[in-house]
């Protein structure tokens, strides 16, 4: 059973940058595909980015693509989400989740089982 640890969230002024991470720890980390969700206040939890276990498939929600990268290295057992050109409808809590899967690489939060805590990211106009 793996745990999840986000960190890197913060408070920052629109246009800017920010890379969020996922420390695993517990399992074999290149068992698992890996998202990233977010919620804001009032909002239900929606998808934001997820790769495959290999880091070879990318799956990215239009709101982000293109201004938001995820990648993982299996090896430190973290996994990432560079964010760029941040805009202040970006801010929410983000979660990382894993799930064990060599095949499915899942976009929706119910396919996931293990979830970190959350970190915050706001973003001012």
């Amino acid at each position: 059973q793996v745990q999840l640890v986000e960190s890197g969230g913060g408070l920052v002024q629109a246009g800017d940058s920010l890379r969020l991470s996922c420390a695993a720890s517990g399992g074999t980390f290149s068992n698992y595909a890996m998202g990233w969700f977010r919620q804001a206040p009032g909002k239900e939890r929606e998808f934001v980015a997820a790769i495959a276990w290999s880091g070879s498939n990318t799956y990215y929600a239009d709101s982000v693509k293109g201004r938001f990268t995820i990648s993982r290295t299996n090896p430190k057992n973290t996994g990432y989400l560079q964010m760029n050109s941040l805009k202040p409808e970006d801010t929410a809590v983000y979660y990382c989740a894993a799930e064990s899967s060599f095949r499915r690489v899942p976009v929706v939060a119910r396919d996931y089982h293990y979830w970190g805590q959350g970190t915050q990211v706001t973003v001012s106009s």
